[in-house]
């Protein structure tokens, strides 16, 4: 009589079992990502140091389309390192020129009045912080909480 154990379960069946519990966890994402983005509240920057939005709530992996537009006054670097570093960005579009970046946005800058949209798709979640350089302590920050 042997006395090696023998399971009672094939090891073709375990592999089967174990590969579906192994997909059961992953996201998948069906269609384009990139299409019908979700239209954030305008973020606008006045010329009294204001910003009209302090926060947005986002869901990774979900299209956004976010128009910044500066009142003019003052020359207005927008920076988001953190949330720009966390997702894909599509494109940048200033005037009807779409800008396609591959390596990552650091900052918007405004010199003149005028709008301008980001297209992204935050990838990780996290608090990100969005501010104008340079006018934080008057309150020119706000936050993305990204879920």
């Amino acid at each position: 009589m042997n006395s090696t154990f023998r399971p009672t379960l094939s090891r073709r069946a375990l592999l089967a079992a174990g590969l579906g519990l192994a997909g059961a966890g992953v996201a998948r994402a069906e269609g384009n990502l990139a299409s019908k983005p979700t239209k954030l509240e305008r973020l606008v920057l006045t010329q009294d140091l204001k910003m009209s939005v302090k926060e947005y709530q986002l869901v990774t992996g979900k299209y956004y389309r976010w128009e910044i537009e500066s009142k003019g006054g003052e020359e207005f670097q927008l920076r988001a390192p953190d949330l720009f570093r966390n997702s894909w960005i599509d494109q940048i579009v200033t005037s009807g020129i779409e800008v396609k970046p591959f390596g990552g946005v650091y900052g918007l800058e405004f010199d003149d009045p005028g709008v301008t949209e980001v297209w992204f798709v935050p990838i990780r979640p996290g608090n990100f912080d969005f501010y104008v350089a340079g006018q934080q302590e008057r309150g020119m920050i706000g936050k993305f909480v990204v879920r």
